[in-house]
C-alpha cells in the first residue's frame, strides 16, 4: 500500500499530529488536504512542545516532501512566521521540501474583520469560531471572487484583484458590521512581500501528487480537524467551514478515489470539543476538570480551555461509516490512568425512544441522554509501554471493546505526550 489518509473521529484535537509525525517516517510525501490555521497540531520531539499550523507534521521528520493542496485555506502571514519557526528549530533547510497548490486559497486582512465582526453580531448565538478569518475566505471561494495561491506569482493581476475586492469588502464592513473601512495601499505592499517569500513554492501540486503516487511513492494525507465538524456531517452550524471526512482527500489533493489505499481514524480514549455546540458526554464537574488538567486539554490554536467527556462509541461508530476507516488509532490513553470506573457511551436515549444513529438536529443532540456501559479503570503508568501486552489487562479489555465495537482493528496506540510513545501494531504502510 502506497497511500494513506489520517482522519480525525471527533470534533478534532484527536492527536493526529504526533500520529503523522510518526507515520511520516514510513512514508515519501506528507500533504495537508483542508482547513487553514484554524487547526494546530501540538507535537512534542525531546521535550520541546512545536506546533504547526499550516505546514504538515512530516516537516519535522528529514528528506519528506510536504504538499499543501488546493482544499487548504492559507494564511500568507501565518505560513511565514511557521517557515521562520522551523528554521530557527533546525527544521526544513531545503525549500525544495515545500509545495503549495497554486489553486489553494488566500486569507487576507478582510476575512478576519468579518470573521470577529459577524460572530461578535450573533451575540449569543454566536458558533465559536477561532476568528481566523476561514468561514469567510472559503465563502469567498464558494462566491467566486477569492484570491489564490497562484495570484501571488503575478504582482500586477495580484494588485488590480486586491484593488476591486477590497472596494467590495469595505461597503460589507463599514455598512453591515459597522467596522472601520480597510486601507487598500498597506494591504497591497503586504502582499506583493509575501509575492517575493512564497511565489518559488507555487506549482500545480494535483499533477505532481498523481505523478509521484504512479512512481510508487508513499503518500501520507493529513486531515485537520475532525468528523465531527465536517460542514456536511458535523454537528452543523457548530462546524467547521471545510470537509473534514475521508472524501474530502480526493477533492482537496486533486486525485481519485481508486488512489486511496487505506484510511485510518484517529480518536482519543476519551470526548473532548472546543468551542459552542452540543457534546452528549460531556463532564462539566470536577471529573471533567481532571480530564483537562491531566490531558493538557487546551486549544493549540487558540489556548481555549476544551470540554471533556466520556468517549462516544455512538459518535464514533458514525465517523466510522461516513469515512470508511480501515483502521484505527487511539489516542491519550495515558490520560485515563486513575479513573475509575470508565464510562462509554454506547447508546443515546431521546423522548424514550434508543436511538441507534447520531442525529441531524442540534436541537436533538442537546437533549440526547447518553446510555453508559462501565468498565474498570487502572492505576499502573502506561507511558513506558512498547507493546500491547506491557497495558494492564483493564487498559487490554478497554481497547479491546473499542474495537470490536466498531469493527474496526486497531493501527496505533498513544500512551504519552513524546513522539516515541506509541505503541504500533501494524505499520501504516
Amino acid at each position: 500500500m502506497s497511500t494513506l489518509a489520517l482522519i480525525g473521529c471527533q470534533w478534532g484535537d484527536e492527536g493526529k499530529g504526533k500520529v503523522v509525525d510518526n507515520f511520516a517516517r514510513k512514508a515519501d510525501v506528507v500533504v495537508r488536504f483542508q482547513g487553514g490555521n484554524n487547526a494546530g497540531h501540538t507535537l512534542v520531539v525531546e521535550g520541546e512542545q512545536i506546533i504547526l499550523h499550516l505546514i504538515p507534521s512530516g516537516i519535522l521528520q528529514p528528506e519528506k516532501l510536504c504538499i499543501i493542496a488546493n482544499g487548504v485555506v492559507i494564511d500568507p502571514k501565518v505560513l511565514c512566521e511557521e517557515i521562520d519557526l522551523l528554521r530557527s528549530k533546525g527544521y526544513f533547510p531545503d525549500d525544495r521540501l515545500l509545495r503549495i497548490s497554486d489553486r489553494a486559497h488566500l486569507i487576507l486582512p478582510y476575512h478576519r474583520a468579518i470573521d470577529l465582526g459577524s460572530e461578535k453580531k450573533k451575540g449569543k448565538g454566536k458558533i465559536g469560531t477561532t476568528g481566523r478569518g476561514i468561514g469567510p475566505c472559503y465563502s469567498d471561494k464558494s462566491a467566486r471572487v477569492g484570491i489564490r495561491f497562484s495570484d501571488l506569482t503575478e504582482p500586477n493581476t495580484l494588485k488590480e484583484k486586491l484593488r476591486k475586492v477590497l472596494e467590495e469588502k469595505n461597503l460589507y464592513l463599514t455598512r453591515v458590521l459597522e467596522l472601520d473601512a480597510i486601507e487598500p495601499e498597506p494591504v497591497i505592499e503586504e502582499f506583493l512581500g509575501y509575492s517575493e517569500h512564497l511565489s518559488q513554492y507555487c506549482e500545480n501540486t494535483s499533477l505532481l501528487l498523481n505523478q509521484l503516487i504512479k512512481e510508487g511513492k508513499k503518500v501520507l494525507f493529513e486531515g485537520a480537524q475532525g468528523t465531527m465538524l465536517d460542514l456536511d456531517h458535523g454537528t452543523y452550524p457548530y462546524v467547521t467551514s471545510s470537509n473534514t471526512v475521508a472524501g474530502a482527500v480526493c477533492v482537496g489533493a486533486g486525485i481519485g478515489p481508486r488512489l486511496i489505499d487505506r484510511i485510518v481514524g484517529i480518536s482519543k480514549a476519551y470526548t473532548t470539543r472546543v468551542g459552542g455546540g452540543p457534546f452528549p458526554t460531556e463532564l462539566k464537574d470536577e471529573l471533567g476538570d481532571k480530564l483537562r488538567q491531566q490531558g493538557g486539554e487546551y486549544g493549540a490554536t487558540t489556548g481555549r480551555p476544551r470540554r471533556c467527556g466520556w468517549l462516544d462509541l455512538v459518535q464514533l461508530k458514525y465517523a466510522v461509516r461516513l469515512n470508511g476507516l480501515t483502521d484505527l488509532v487511539i489516542t491519550k490513553l495515558d490520560v485515563l490512568r486513575g479513573i475509575n470506573p470508565l464510562k462509554v457511551c454506547v447508546g443515546y436515549r431521546y423522548k424514550g425512544e434508543l436511538l441507534k444513529d447520531f442525529p441531524a438536529r442540534v436541537e436533538i443532540v442537546e437533549e440526547l441522554e447518553p446510555v453508559y456501559q462501565e468498565f474498570s479503570g487502572w492505576e499502573e503508568d502506561i507511558s513506558l509501554a512498547q507493546k500491547f501486552s506491557d497495558l494492564p489487562s483493564n487498559a487490554q479489555d478497554y481497547l479491546k471493546m473499542i474495537q470490536d465495537y466498531l469493527e474496526v482493528p486497531l493501527m496505533a496506540i498513544s500512551v504519552g505526550k513524546e513522539r516515541e510513545q506509541i505503541i504500533l501494531l501494524k505499520e501504516p504502510f
